[in-house]
């Protein structure tokens, strides 16, 4: 089974004992805005390292080949 981005998220926060509105402010953002972008799973790459910045941890988004290079 395949956890949407937004269900990772909500993962991490629980970990970190952080809610939305917290994160929101964290990364300069309305609380709405972050929970818009829950809903529809709609966050750029920029986001989510933002993110993982604000929870203490590192995105790392890429595609990698069967070679094992990673774009």
């Amino acid at each position: 089974m395949h956890l949407t981005m937004g269900e990772k998220i909500r993962i991490l926060i629980k970990r970190k004992k952080v809610t939305i509105s917290e994160l929101a402010k964290i990364i300069g953002t309305s609380n709405q805005n972050l929970s818009n972008k829950f809903s529809r799973d709609n966050f750029s790459e920029q986001e989510l390292h933002q993110i993982a910045e604000a929870l203490g941890c590192k995105f790392e988004g890429y595609f990698v080949f069967e070679d094992g290079e990673r774009i």
